[in-house]
């Protein structure tokens, strides 16, 4: 008996009846992001391990619990990339980019890697929309992309999403913070779920980000990093907001917004939505700057600012949004013999050639089969073709929905077809 193989757990199929939403969302990005200026990068799948030990950091889950490690044929350490920031901030360092432009905004989309607990919108193999800015030390550059994201979303017809605004400060004054918060959970720690115990000596930060509800009752009472931020990060988290308001972009403020990763520092932002659909996976996305991170990785000092969006989350909204492209072909050709079957591949070439979507099936069989098969398709319009019509050199568009059928002459097909479509 043979063997029947199914998926890996957590790495999904798209199949069509669904990849069309995706390439929606994909190619509406496309169009956004090149109207702000982005260009497109693509890098590996597979990094250095270390890549992601030094960058993430060492103490976050996705390093300690999520990465999918393996030791290649050369005893190399590989990690199927867990996030598309520090492939880009490495490629961008081991091209030299800095001496080619002073400034390069680039954006990714691909597939990402976790073992995670797995639920709806979270899976193994997630795919990510992914925006990094190089260059460019100004709050301006934060608010741009906030507002990009704002677009972004807007476009795809996705309301209830919320900005979430945060400072996680930078060397200055985030120690300072981080003594305080210790201090605070510290006397608190009977009462944490036995993940943040860890997270209190590994990475405190993250006791803020835990969805369990005990933990986030005491991340409620915590102290505020924006009460503790230095004259620098004050005045770029002011400028920050101010400029918000400029663009009228709507955000909610809060301090207890952690991004998991290690290399953020002053803004940190999350897009959050309200929606069923998403079960308790209510981010979408989020970024915020990381000034360090080029630096940390063997370049020069170069700041930078970035995002990422879960594709996977942006169509279960999209299609629950009914923003669902049909995909429909115009135009169902329906055959009567091999003659017709010859003359409908060739008016389907030309017709396709044309821009013109359009479906036939090589196989024939009855008319009153060929026409299931047009309706199934939700063509718009389905063209019997057979002796007769061939000998008139005319032939009838039947419209799926109902309707009148349309005398076409077949010389004419194209510019009725146009016409139609137009009409």
């Amino acid at each position: 008996m043979n063997q029947k193989f199914a998926g890996v757990k957590g790495m999904n199929d798209l199949l069509p009846g669904e990849i069309e939403i995706w390439q929606h969302v994909e190619s509406t990005a496309h169009a956004v992001l090149a109207r702000y200026g982005y260009s497109e990068v693509r890098t590996p799948v597979v990094e250095d391990t270390a890549l992601f030990v030094r960058s993430v950091g060492e103490t976050t889950d996705i390093v300690g619990k999520e990465m999918y490690t393996f030791d290649d044929k050369a005893g190399r350490s590989l990690t199927l990339r867990p996030e598309g920031t520090a492939p880009a901030a490495r490629a961008y360092i081991e091209h030299s980019v800095q001496n080619l432009e002073p400034v390069s905004r680039w954006y990714y989309v691909g597939p990402m890697f976790r073992y995670e607990r797995m639920k709806t919108g979270r899976y193994r193999q997630f795919f990510q929309l992914g925006v990094e800015a190089y260059g460019i030390a100004e709050p301006a550059e934060d608010v741009e992309q906030m507002e990009l994201v704002t677009h972004l979303l807007a476009r795809l017809g996705l309301t209830g999403v919320s900005l979430n605004l945060n400072s996680l400060g930078d060397d200055a004054c985030r120690p300072e913070y981080q003594k305080k918060l210790v201090g605070y959970l510290e006397a608190h720690r009977e009462a944490l779920c036995a993940e943040c115990k860890e997270r209190l000596t590994r990475n405190p930060l993250r006791v803020l980000d835990c969805k369990n509800e005990r933990c986030q009752e005491i991340a409620r009472g915590a102290p505020s990093i924006l009460e503790m931020l230095c004259q620098p990060c004050q005045a770029h988290f002011a400028e920050v907001q101010r400029l918000l308001g400029v663009l009228r972009v709507p955000y909610v403020l809060n301090p207890r917004l952690v991004r998991g990763l290690d290399y953020y520092t002053r803004t940190a932002f999350e897009l959050v939505a309200a929606d069923p659909v998403l079960g308790t996976a209510s981010a979408v996305g989020g970024g915020g700057r990381y000034d360090k991170l080029v630096e940390s990785l063997g370049g020069s000092a170069v700041p930078a600012v970035g995002f990422a969006l879960g594709l996977d989350r942006l169509c279960l909204l999209a299609k629950a949004a009914g923003q669902v492209p049909t995909g429909r072909p115009e135009l169902f050709v329906v055959t009567v013999g091999p003659a017709a079957r010859d003359r409908a591949l060739e008016l389907a070439t030309g017709l396709r050639h044309a821009g013109h979507r359009v479906e036939l099936d090589a196989r024939g069989g009855s008319v009153k089969s060929q026409m299931k098969r047009a309706d199934k398709s939700a063509a718009t319009y389905a063209l019997v073709l057979g002796d007769q019509e061939l000998a008139e050199g005319v032939a009838q568009l039947k419209p799926m929905a109902g309707g009148e059928p349309v005398r076409v002459a077949l010389d004419r097909l194209e510019a009725t077809l146009t016409e139609l479509k137009q009409s």
